[in-house]
């Protein structure tokens, strides 16, 4: 599995639906705003999958071989 890009959505719209609710003061709402979304996506990040594939040739004492990798 990739990233979660309608999870970040759904984050992102959860932040704005509480921040639209709140009296305070402008400063206030856009350092809250820009914790909230740096944490969404810090989480969307981390949460992404990360699939290799190794060739390896050799026993399972003494390998050698190459890797290649994308992010799917």
């Amino acid at each position: 599995m990739g990233l979660n890009k309608a999870g970040l959505k759904d984050a992102i719209l959860e932040i704005m639906d509480e921040l639209a609710t709140r009296e305070d003061d402008p400063a206030t709402a856009r350092e809250d705003f820009a914790t909230m979304l740096s944490n969404a996506i810090d989480t969307f990040v981390k949460t992404g999958t990360v699939t290799v594939s190794v060739t390896t040739t050799g026993t399972a004492s003494s390998q050698t071989g190459t890797g290649t990798g994308g992010i799917t």
